[in-house]
């Protein structure tokens, strides 16, 4: 089944080679194609996972939960978050700097013309 090489045959060995190879490159690719994509890999946390991903104790989240602070699942008794729920929950917190510089430049100008005086 093996043939001796010799070296004088080496580069036209190495370029049957690389046919195959870009021949199977072709069929993994298109295999690839027909696999099926699942709709949605959601990945839910639990409570301690949940306070890792966001920096946060235990118990602060089941606070937040409490207080309905925090998007969650509950299911016999547990607690789960949706990886993707909490990615926009933080969304929700983002502050644009410059429209935060621009509201507080707007305040102190509509203050300003109600008479009153800084540093006093």
């Amino acid at each position: 089944m093996l043939e001796s090489i010799t070296f004088e045959m080496l580069p036209h060995a190495v370029a049957i080679l690389l046919n195959e190879v870009s021949e199977l490159k072709g069929l993994l690719s298109q295999e690839k194609e027909n696999i099926p994509k699942h709709e949605s890999s959601e990945q839910f946390f639990n409570v301690r996972q949940t306070a890792n991903f966001l920096g946060l104790t235990s118990a602060t989240i089941y606070s937040k939960v409490s207080r309905k602070e925090l998007p969650f699942m509950k299911r016999n008794g547990r607690l789960y978050f949706s990886k993707q729920e909490l990615l926009d929950y933080l969304k929700e917190g983002k502050v644009n700097h410059q429209d935060s510089v621009s509201d507080e430049v707007d305040e102190l100008l509509s203050n300003n013309k109600k008479g009153l005086r800084y540093g006093k």
